[in-house]
């Protein structure tokens, strides 16, 4: 699970002069809404005086490993999947790898977490390869999954959003699940399993977006992102009562959920 969410350290936010963030691949893989993740670490960057600066990484274009600090990586439909996966298994897969072995972080969502997993089976045709940064592997299951979705990580913090998603996710080993499932089905409708974490990589099946409505979850990945080039530093609290009020409405309906 994830813990020590917002570790501080000895440093304020508002010494901080920039976070990059990279969005990988926003033309293939930004549905229901994930674009949202985006705008919500560049804005709870800037309300605590941190300038912020976002890239797009798509595919047919040299990627620059060293820019970005965080990087999100939306969901697609199989086609765009297809591309990107061929993508990843060039100079830009490469790239990437060595972005995550420099202490970037990723957040990626449904499409992106099965990529950054080992392989994506589809019902018919060959394998995707993934890029193996993310020890889950992913196939295509007979019934979808659509909802709200609630879950619980570890230490007691809620996460919310909307599944909409036919691969059954399995984590292996070296991931550990971001949540355990309250309500709705999550990884695969069986292990009641949501999400992965695997260093400073999250992968989950929360659409909607995830980000605004789980505000401690950006927060994390601002700090992780600051952290790869400036060191730890204690985020100054923002006032999250529009936030949390929002997730406990979303969190009374997921509960409805059979």
């Amino acid at each position: 699970m994830v813990h020590d969410l917002l570790a501080g350290g000895d440093r304020e936010a508002a010494e901080v002069t920039d976070l990059r963030i990279g969005h990988l691949y926003p033309d293939l893989m930004s549905i229901y809404g994930d674009r949202g993740n985006v705008l919500a670490l560049t804005q709870r960057a800037r309300w605590r005086g941190i300038d912020v600066e976002t890239r797009a990484f798509t595919a047919g274009e040299t990627w620059d490993p060293a820019w970005a600090d965080v990087y999100f990586f939306g969901g697609g439909q199989d086609q765009g999947q297809d591309i990107v996966g061929a993508d990843l298994a060039g100079a830009n897969g490469r790239a990437l790898k060595h972005a995550v072995a420099g202490g970037a972080a990723i957040f990626a969502v449904c499409g992106g977490y099965q990529l950054l997993g080992h392989e994506y089976v589809p019902e018919a045709g060959p394998a995707i390869p993934g890029l193996g940064v993310l020890d889950v592997t992913t196939r295509a299951g007979k019934v979808r999954f659509v909802g709200n979705l609630l879950a619980v990580t570890g230490d007691g913090k809620t996460l919310i959003g909307f599944e909409n998603h036919s691969g059954y996710t399995y984590l292996g080993p070296d991931a550990e699940p971001l949540g355990e499932v309250i309500a709705g089905h999550g990884n695969n409708g069986q292990d009641k399993t949501e999400g992965a974490v695997q260093g400073k990589l999250i992968g989950c099946y929360l659409h909607g977006s995830a980000l605004p409505k789980n505000p401690w979850l950006a927060d994390q990945l601002i700090s992780w992102g600051l952290a790869r080039r400036q060191g730890d530093i204690a985020l100054d609290p923002l006032d999250d009562a529009e936030e949390h009020a929002a997730e406990l409405q979303a969190a009374e309906v997921a509960k409805t959920r059979t």
